[in-house]
């Protein structure tokens, strides 16, 4: 991984003001995320960026979930030391060495002590929602569309809607 942050560039400018009408669609489907450690950030946006540029849909909004209470997605730039301090705040923020009564047999049948995955998947969020102008994501230069593996190393399911008009 680079020092450098990944750029985001769009293909089309984003206009001012669009008002578009046409036939509204819809077009769901999952993806796959693989990780390498228990706790990784994986960069997601060229693969959801990609996919919305594959339908038709010009003005509109993509969801991307979260299919498990482990893994999160949220927006930040992709570099090693800012991905390096988001590790260490979630340690910092909620430590996994904690009594958790998730962790704690007498309180839970858990027997993956991931207290900690998802407490810091719950702060970091499950969904996002962002619009799409143009055909393309919109995405603000340093901003990446990241998946936080907390519980990992494991394939975790996005799902990823697209929601908008043709034209």
């Amino acid at each position: 991984m680079s020092k450098r942050s990944a750029i985001t560039i769009r293909e089309q400018p984003i206009a001012d003001v669009t008002s578009l009408s046409g036939a509204l669609r819809v077009h769901a489907q999952m993806i796959t995320i693989d990780s390498t450690q228990r706790v990784d950030v994986i960069d997601a946006t060229d693969r959801v960026a990609s996919l919305v540029r594959g339908v038709s849909i010009r003005e509109g909004i993509v969801n991307v979930f979260s299919m498990h209470t482990t893994c999160a997605v949220f927006i930040n730039e992709f570099q090693s030391a800012l991905l390096a301090d988001i590790k260490h705040l979630l340690e910092h923020v909620v430590s996994a060495d904690h009594h958790w009564l998730h962790n704690d047999p007498a309180h839970s049948d858990c027997d993956r002590l991931n207290a900690d995955a998802h407490l810091r998947a719950m702060l970091l969020g499950h969904s996002l929602t962002l619009p799409v102008s143009g055909g393309e994501v919109v995405l603000g230069q340093w901003q990446r569309l990241l998946v936080g593996e907390l519980d990992g190393p494991r394939s975790r399911t996005l799902r990823v809607q697209i929601i908008g008009v043709t034209g």
